[in-house]
């Protein structure tokens, strides 16, 4: 099981850095940050447990994933989509942004 830095590193690799270094990923940003389209957007939203003799012994982290982009072809989403243990689950657009959002077990 990856930690949580391993999944930003993974996201960072998918979408690159701006010209000032920064990458266009955010973990559960709060509502005061600027954000950077295209991005990537995440947060934790549920865990999966599995069980064996009532002792877990398989524990995956949901995530849920968002790519923003003004550019409603962009290949960012068929990228997240590639991840292993990863679901589409909609599309919407809003203020003229696409979104794609995906729930991955990481």
């Amino acid at each position: 099981m990856g930690s949580r830095l391993d999944l930003q590193v993974k996201f960072q690799s998918i979408i690159g850095v701006r010209s000032d270094g920064n990458p266009n990923v955010y973990f559960q940003p709060p509502e005061t940050v600027k954000m950077y389209y295209p991005c990537i957007v995440y947060s934790r939203n549920s865990a999966n447990t599995q069980f064996a003799d009532d002792n877990p012994y398989v524990h995956k982290i949901r995530y849920q994933v968002m790519v923003i982009d003004k550019d409603p072809d962009s290949v960012i989403p068929g990228k997240i989509a590639q991840l292993p243990m990863c679901l589409f689950d909609r599309y919407y657009t809003a203020d003229n942004l696409n979104h794609d959002v995906y729930n991955l077990y990481y």
